[in-house]
């Protein structure tokens, strides 16, 4: 566990889940670089004052921690984001009195004097959450973004003034840039596009997609690839489809195994209501389904499942790696019944198959192209 040093204090902040050989930082340049700024904002001028301040994306609690004593709101459409922020609150002894957390599905409410925003991976998001703030800010509200120098474009600034306004960066610092927007009340408010939808080739089904859901306008070619492999068998009594995005996978197992109870389990929270919404208009009232936004498979009962289907996330936030597949894996094995089965599909250079043979002592390729490979291990 590593030690923030910022101008509001020193706290210890740790990432979440939490590992035993953990090698990133529960936060980033970025992250500092705001609290510098904010301090050097805020101090003299308003030491003692409370401020209503929205934070939006915070990954572990960098500025929740550090910005405690004022009132919090956090919107955050990561479970692990808020667990991990819930976690930090309590490491360093501070009142949640003050901190509110909101899910992305949920919109943040009130008038807020400061907003901050750590820019996501994906603009869809961004633009979804800068349009639905808008009821809520005025041109006295301080608009703040922080990201890596890397992942601010020109795309990015551009979202801030088509739906903020007046919008210009700082130079930047340890690889990290500051975003400044002020609020231009000639802008009219619009509604957020999202969620999007599409049909499901060669299907009648609807996909809803929410903003932050991977591949939201159309099939991705991975998923098309497991769709066309799912197996089928009348022992699948429970199925999960693990890391579910959409949903379109577990979708299709259902309709391919009419007697199972499919459990549908993902971090994002726009990723469990969307395969929620889309099994609701696929099968009306008559097909019943679990939707839980989790840690993987953590608090699944053990020995319940035959079949798990999974599609692995490498990477967590911005950092890339293999943790949260391993963890998956093994989880996995915890959760299936004897002689049950894990399919995952990968990517071709990520090797899962080796993964994969070490912990269940065999791994069968059932389908592959020049991209792809879908394994089977069974229990």
């Amino acid at each position: 566990m590593e030690i923030l040093k910022i101008p509001q204090g020193e706290f210890q902040l740790s990432r979440y889940p939490g590992r035993k050989k953990e090698l990133l930082r529960a936060w980033d340049a970025a992250d500092e670089y705001l609290l510098n700024y904010f301090h050097d904002e805020y101090s003299e001028t308003e030491p003692q004052k409370k401020l209503n301040i929205l934070i939006i994306n915070d990954s572990f609690g960098a500025l929740t921690i550090s910005l405690a004593a004022h009132n919090i709101t956090v919107w955050t459409d990561s479970w692990l984001s808020q667990k991990g922020i819930q976690q930090n609150l309590i490491l360093n002894e501070l009142s949640t009195d003050n901190v509110r957390i909101i899910n992305s599905i949920e919109t943040p409410d009130g008038n807020y004097d400061v907003v901050l925003i750590k820019t996501p991976k994906s603009l869809a998001l961004l633009e979804d959450q800068l349009i639905r703030i808008k009821p809520f800010i005025s041109s006295a509200t301080k608009i703040v973004a922080a990201g890596m120098v890397k992942s601010i474009h020109t795309s990015t600034l551009k979202l801030f003034e088509k739906y903020i306004g007046l919008t210009k960066t700082s130079l930047a610092r340890k690889k990290a840039r500051l975003i400044f927007s002020t609020l231009d009340e000639n802008i009219e408010r619009v509604k957020s596009p999202y969620p999007k939808s599409y049909i499901l080739e060669n299907t009648n089904y609807t996909i809803v997609n929410h903003a932050n859901v991977f591949s939201r306008e159309n099939l991705d070619i991975g998923t098309r690839f497991f769709l066309q492999h799912l197996p089928q068998a009348e022992k699948y009594k429970n199925i999960i489809d693990l890391a579910c995005g959409n949903g379109v996978v577990g979708l299709i197992a259902a309709e391919k195994n009419p007697d199972a109870l499919v459990t549908f389990l993902d971090e994002s929270f726009m990723a469990v209501e969307s395969a929620k919404e889309n099994f609701a208009v696929a099968f009306t009232d008559y097909r019943k389904a679990i939707f839980k936004v989790n840690d993987c498979l953590i608090g699944i009962e053990k020995n319940s499942a035959e079949l798990i289907l999974n599609n692995p996330p490498f990477h967590q936030d911005n950092a890339i790696g293999d943790e949260v597949a391993w963890q998956m894996f093994k989880q996995s094995k915890d959760v299936l019944k004897q002689n049950g089965e894990l399919w995952v599909i990968g990517n071709r250079h990520l090797g899962y198959h080796i993964k994969l043979k070490k912990l269940f002592g065999n791994c069968e390729v059932i389908a592959s192209n020049k991209k792809f490979i879908i394994f089977k291990s069974v229990k």
